[in-house]
């Protein structure tokens, strides 16, 4: 498929550029076994399940893969807004989904602590442009979505910031061997208890190498 040839093309070009442009990067880690199949399973389940994504906040999204995948999927969106405290995320991040930039500002990244984020009312914060002046954007998320809840310190006062009725995508680990992984569970229904919804769609564990992802789709 030609394609698919050509989007894995400009993939290893676009992985590339970051290697060159920003060297500190944690790309092997971000691109690691483990972070690919979790973010996979992620796209697989939403592919099943009926819902429009509309506005996504991708919370601690660090170098936006996971946005990459999504835009790749075909499932419905209108926009990706991708936050990090990592200062130096956003860049990385919008050069991996540079396309999407390009287009109408599809995807933006922003340095961000996602406990400060309006969830409820929308979210007023300023961006870069390609020039380098800021610009202010209003964005409100029809979904949020956090595939690193482990590392999210006071986690439930973090999730009861989101309104009622928001679609929610969840996954977090087991694995104690990490010191910034804060927030493990050790199963499924001790993450279901933290994250509570009123309608949940999907859960389940996926097992991995060197420990297991823990997924919960639904709404708030």
């Amino acid at each position: 498929d030609r394609s698919s040839a050509a989007s894995d093309v400009y993939k290893r070009q676009t992985l590339w550029r970051v290697f060159n442009e920003y060297p500190d990067a944690n790309i092997r880690d971000a691109y690691s076994r483990g972070q690919i199949l979790s973010k996979k399973w992620l796209v697989k389940e939403l592919e099943i399940l009926p819902v429009d994504l509309g506005t996504i906040f991708l919370c601690a999204g660090w170098y936006g893969s996971l946005s990459l995948m999504l835009f790749e999927s075909g499932l419905p969106l209108t926009k990706i807004r991708s936050f990090d405290i990592d200062e130096d995320a956003w860049q990385v991040a919008e050069t991996i989904n540079r396309p999407m930039v390009m287009t109408d500002w599809l995807f933006k990244a922003q340095t961000a602590d996602i406990h400060d984020i309006n969830y409820t009312d929308g979210h007023t914060y300023d961006t870069y442009r390609r020039d380098g002046k800021v610009r202010e954007l209003y964005d409100q998320p029809n979904t949020v979505i956090n595939t690193s809840c482990e590392h999210i310190e006071n986690f439930r006062e973090w999730y009861d910031k989101i309104a009622k009725g928001t679609l929610v995508i969840l996954q977090t680990n087991d694995s104690p061997n990490e010191t910034d992984h804060v927030n493990i569970v050790r199963s499924i229904d001790e993450f279901k208890a933290m994250a509570p919804m009123t309608d949940c769609m999907y859960h389940g564990v996926l097992n991995l190498e060197k420990y297991n992802r823990l997924m919960v789709i639904g709404y708030r």
